[in-house]
């Protein structure tokens, strides 16, 4: 399927693994943070260690940049903590690769929020670094065109009433 996205931004995504104080988890896993661009380092290269946690570069993603979401982005921009949601997908279970896949990252707050209703995806917010939050408030001056509210007024017609036939129809006897 082809994009209709008028800018990408390419970002490296940033998870933790953090052992769990539960019988049922072996560990518990979010992303933490993302940054501008590719690294070197092949996706899940283990890039940190700190008690019981352990911080990976999970790989790469792009953030889309839509003309018809401005609105969404400068409500994100204008919030006091601009944030991207990061959504990871569960990789098979006997899988002896990585726990998750990158779905997505996204800078829309109603996408973001949208995503966090299919199943057992792992979504959450990070902050959004300084480079991305100046593209996007770039692209957002550029494209985004305030649309007035117009609301919709009904139709003022009479409503079909049950058990109503209508003038013009004979009654089939």
């Amino acid at each position: 399927m082809r994009s209709t996205a008028l800018a990408r931004i390419v970002v490296g995504v940033v998870v933790e693994r953090r052992k769990a104080k539960s019988p049922w988890l072996d560990f518990l896993w979010r992303p933490v943070s993302v940054f501008v661009g590719t690294p070197a380092a092949a996706p899940w290269t283990r890039i940190g260690e700190e008690g019981d946690a352990a911080t990976f570069y999970a790989g790469e993603a792009a953030i889309e940049l839509h003309r018809t979401e401005t609105a969404s982005y400068r409500q994100n921009l204008i919030s006091g903590t601009p944030a991207l949601w990061v959504v990871l997908r569960p990789t098979a279970a006997n899988s002896s690769g990585p726990a998750f896949d990158i779905l997505t990252v996204t800078a829309d707050p109603s996408e973001g929020e949208a995503l966090t209703d299919a199943g057992n995806n792992l979504v959450a917010t990070v902050p959004m670094p300084a480079a991305i939050l100046e593209t996007i408030d770039s692209f957002v001056a550029e494209y985004h065109v305030e649309r007035r509210f117009i609301k919709r007024q009904r139709d003022r017609a009479e409503p079909q009433t049950p058990g109503h036939r209508s003038e013009g129809r004979e009654n089939n006897k």
